[in-house]
């Protein structure tokens, strides 16, 4: 049974990219039907972006991101990183390719802030935001970090700012413990280097690389963890607690249990 579109419909699917074959050795059988169109995909959530532009692509374009993308070409971690001074280890951070995350990045993003601190605060692994600008916690998460540091009489050039993961994973996606392990001795170097007095732990991927868990955080928060030495406070990523305010007033229990230790510590 051939399928009968009319010329408008089929100019609809040629600009969306899709090709129809037409027989030219048969004539298409008229029908009093009214004619019906091919199914069109629907974009998901994490479709690429020019599934929402196809209208100002060529056809050839739009082929072109059908297509899948080559491999990528890894290379082993660079050597000496538990040697690295703060140069070197953002500029080894900004061409790493020791794992898949390296194909779909626009910037690496090894951190910001101050050198010397006493604050470290990791995050889980660049959004968006980030990965265009090549910088920890823009964006609103961002604001919404610079208002926590301001209840703490504190600013972002005071503490020092890192993800778990300097790569961000393709559409958002849940790095793999692999990626989280693969980006571990990049932080365990930040925090040598800075050699901080208290690390702020945002995120369950923060906690998977800082303490090797897999534990909720509800279950982690309220608690004195370490890394290498260093006391750990866990709480939840500010992009969280943008989409639940209620844990806003947890968080501030957090921040103020890391206030706290560092007082205690002085």
């Amino acid at each position: 049974m051939s399928l009968a579109l009319d010329a408008r419909q089929r100019a609809m699917l040629e600009e969306m990219g899709l090709r129809v074959w037409w027989p030219e050795a048969e004539a298409v059988a008229p029908s009093s039907a009214e004619p019906v169109a091919a199914p069109v995909p629907q974009a998901s959530a994490d479709a690429p972006d020019f599934i929402a532009s196809h209208a100002h692509l060529e056809r050839a374009d739009a082929q072109k991101h059908l297509e899948p993308r080559p491999a990528p070409s890894l290379q082993p971690l660079p050597a000496g990183v538990g040697s690295m001074d703060w140069p070197a280890l953002r500029s080894a951070v900004a061409g790493c390719q020791a794992c898949p995350l390296c194909v779909d990045r626009r910037n690496a993003v090894p951190g910001a802030g101050a050198e010397q601190a006493d604050w470290l605060i990791v995050g889980d692994a660049p959004d968006e935001n980030e990965d265009l600008q090549g910088q920890p916690f823009v964006g609103p998460a961002g604001q919404l970090l610079d208002n926590m540091l301001k209840a703490l009489q504190l600013d972002r050039q005071q503490v020092c700012l890192s993800h778990a993961l300097k790569c961000r994973p393709p559409a958002s996606r849940s790095p793999s413990p692999d990626e989280v392990a693969q980006c571990e001795p990049y932080l365990r170097r930040q925090v040598e280097l800075l050699r901080p007095r208290i690390i702020l732990a945002m995120g369950r991927f923060a906690v998977q690389s800082l303490l090797q868990s897999t534990e909720p955080l509800g279950r982690l928060r309220g608690r004195v963890h370490q890394y290498h030495g260093v006391p750990v406070v866990v709480t939840y990523p500010p992009a969280y607690l943008l989409r639940s305010g209620a844990d806003k007033a947890k968080a501030w229990a957090d921040l103020c249990l890391a206030l706290d230790l560092l007082k205690r510590s002085a």
